[in-house]
């Protein structure tokens, strides 16, 4: 996270660094969309091709001309096989019967007759391929082709992906960190810093390809090894760039406990694991071997990328506020309002795959819609901090979705089942704690007063809702796809997309208000939407890549059998909860998933814990991690978006203790008592 100002570049040196790798991710992304949406195209290409010509599956590759003889002479041949016969003939065989010319002869006068069917085949289906034929099944052949490729070359595109990204984030300062960049002394310990670590990973990056191509064993993914070296030497570039050629405007001075909180959190991970790497374990190559587990689920990565994309695009349209419209006449209190924004954003939330995700797309339009109607900037931060907690456990979660793939014990139906239920419950656990820390009477707009505008602004959502529709339409009549957990990714992006053009090609309804980020054309937007981007899935693909170390390292030499000493479910469970808070207090989520997959979740299931009450338990005990200090990853990213200025302003407000502090006691007083009904509410009604 920074907000350092970008010095203006030479439009070449813009190209180079700007434009081309932005080009490079927006080209990527695309492609994967089409390669993805080519499978189910692939499909209904097929029948169209049956409906327009019959025997289509036969005529879409080229049936060969038979080679057999339509004339034999079967009487040569018969007394070729009866001489070969007599030939091989033992006399002490007392089974041989000798040969059979009369079989002989029916056998191959049925093989004439088949070679001359396989001839007349052969010309019926030849005389069929017409030049429309030949251009339609080329066609569909490049889908299949396409589709082939790119499941085949994820590991290789989340390289490319990775590294082009991660430079774009670095250079411009924009990595996940507590405080941006302000004074010189930040710039120069973040970046000096950021040197080291990607230097470390760069050098065991160059072991690593060493060792496998010195090996006598055959490199069976040589691409991936050369990309991880080419990459990690480019962003070891990047930083080093930097540390020599720091910008103008930076303040003189600076503490250096304010310096070390502007250095990432992936550096200071990386720099811990290259630590115990190569001084405790003298495993040179090993922080790379470590760092290539990332490449392994390469689909889900790459995913969350599109999904990052999908919520740029979703700033760029004014669906957030007309949603948000809906409530204002009704002039809610603030503590009302949060909870109303805590609900609604559970649903894009579990669309996007992870909370982090949609705080970055849409925490500025629920802070600003807080602060609109007069709620106090830490009950707003709050809120932006919340607002992808709750929807976690929702169909079609991404994270769900990797539990339970990861875990064969629970399927994605019955954890969507009861992520419904933990869902309503954390929202009337955080209804109950807004009641209670209100400052205000609860009162809100007379239904005759409000009802009517309500009404009105809701009719500015009904084209929306019918280009969502007639999108769905579409994909189910064109392509048999349907929005789920594997379809969400590719079709999220289309979606969105086709909004942006409806706003910006078809409607004549003025915004709501002025966003400077929000562009005017769709090519101004879409290219906002990919620098944004950009930015965002290099800072957290790389926090992500390097806290899947700790899921490798973690596999190896952490160990969860402790749980086995405790003899009832409630002490097990009381021990897992303090682990998940923890894990999630320091672990990204979905390196996070795979730690507790790989070391707890085995041992918890021998231990009588029941598999979807184990995860449930888990995905709510993660987020009240991602909230508390000191890491508070959800808080990070509101301040990403927020603005540092806000921050500042909302630590000098309140009266007391909690309201001063509220941004982060509330969050915790939700989530940890929704954690605690969660984890222990079933061991009651079990007894």
């Amino acid at each position: 996270m920074s907000e350092l100002a970008v010095e203006s570049k030479h439009p070449f040196v813009s190209l180079v660094t700007d434009r081309i790798p932005i080009m490079v991710i927006l080209t990527l992304l695309i492609f994967l969309i089409f390669a993805r949406t080519g499978e189910s195209l692939h499909g209904q290409l097929t029948k169209v091709g049956e409906s327009l010509w019959q025997d289509y599956f036969s005529l879409r590759e080229d049936l060969p001309t038979p080679t057999c003889n339509k004339t034999p002479d079967i009487d040569a041949r018969l007394n070729q096989l009866e001489a070969e016969s007599a030939a091989s003939a033992d006399d002490f065989d007392l089974f041989d019967e000798g040969f059979n010319r009369g079989a002989a002869r029916k056998s191959l006068e049925q093989q004439k007759v088949e070679c001359i069917a396989s001839y007349e085949q052969a010309e019926y289906f030849q005389g069929k391929v017409t030049p429309g034929v030949k251009v339609f099944r080329y066609i569909e052949h490049k889908f299949a082709q396409a589709s082939l490729f790119a499941t085949a070359q994820q590991q290789l595109f989340l390289v490319i992906l990775l590294f082009v990204a991660a430079s774009v984030t670095t250079q411009k300062h924009h990595h996940i960190a507590f405080r941006p960049i302000v004074s010189g002394l930040d710039y120069r310990v973040s970046t000096t810093l950021q040197l080291v670590a990607n230097g470390a990973l760069m050098f065991s990056a160059w072991e690593f390809r060493g060792d496998s191509f010195n090996s006598s064993i055959a490199v069976s993914n040589g691409e991936i090894i050369n990309g991880l070296a080419i990459g990690t030497t480019i962003l070891a570039l990047v930083s080093f760039y930097q540390v020599i050629r720091p910008p103008k405007g930076l303040e003189h001075g600076g503490k250096i406990g304010r310096a070390m909180l502007a250095v990432p959190l992936y550096t200071y991970a990386m720099l811990f694991f290259a630590a115990v790497t190569y001084g405790v374990k003298f495993h040179m190559s090993g922080l790379a071997i470590y760092f290539s587990a990332f490449f392994e689920s390469a689909g889900t990565y790459l995913d969350v990328a599109l999904y990052l994309w999908s919520g740029m695009l979703l700033k760029q349209t004014q669906l957030g506020e007309r949603v948000f419209s809906l409530f204002t006449p009704w002039k809610l209190p603030p503590e009302l309002l949060a909870f109303v924004a805590v609900v609604v954003m559970a649903v894009p939330t579990a669309y996007t795959g992870a909370s982090s995700i949609i705080i970055l797309a849409m925490g500025t339009v629920v802070y600003r819609e807080l602060r609109k109607v007069g709620t106090r900037r830490q009950l707003a931060l709050a809120t932006t901090a919340m607002s992808g907690s709750s929807g976690i456990v929702l169909r079609p979660c991404l994270l769900v979705v990797i539990i339970s793939i990861l875990n064969k014990e629970v399927v994605t139906d019955d954890l969507f089942f009861w992520g419904v239920r933990v869902f309503i419950l954390t929202a009337l656990v955080f209804f109950f704690y807004a009641l209670i820390t209100k400052q205000e009477p609860l009162r809100v707009a007379k239904v005759s007063d409000a009802l009517a505008p309500s009404l009105d602004n809701f009719k500015s959502l009904l084209p929306y809702i019918g280009v969502f529709v007639g999108m769905m339409v579409l994909y189910a009549f064109a392509l048999d796809a349907y929005m789920d957990q594997f379809s969400a990714p590719i079709m999220l992006p289309v979606l969105i997309l086709a909004v942006i053009i409806y706003e910006r090609k078809v409607s004549t309804a003025e915004p709501i208000y002025h966003d400077p980020e929000r562009k005017d054309g769709v090519r101004a937007s879409l290219t906002k939407s990919m620098d944004d981007a950009s930015i965002h899935i290099g800072a957290l693909l790389m926090l992500m890549s390097t806290f899947m170390i700790m899921t490798g390292m973690g596999g190896k030499t952490v160990s969860a059998t402790f749980l086995t000493d405790f003899n009832t479910v409630w002490a097990t469970m009381g021990a897992l909860v303090v682990m998940f808070v923890l894990i999630g207090m320091f672990v990204e989520s979905m390196a996070a998933v795979g730690m507790v997959s790989l070391m707890i979740a085995p041992i918890a299931y021998q231990q009588g814990i029941d598999p979807i009450h184990f995860w449930m338990t888990c995905l709510v005990a993660l987020e009240l991690g991602y909230l508390s200090p000191p890491v508070a990853l959800s808080h990070i990213f509101t301040r990403q978006v927020v603005g540092e200025k806000e921050c500042l302003l909302a630590a000098e407000e309140g009266h007391n203790f909690y309201y001063r502090h509220e941004k982060y006691l509330l969050p915790l007083m939700v989530m940890g008592t929704t954690l605690m009904i969660v984890a222990f509410g079933p061991l009651i009604y079990g007894i």
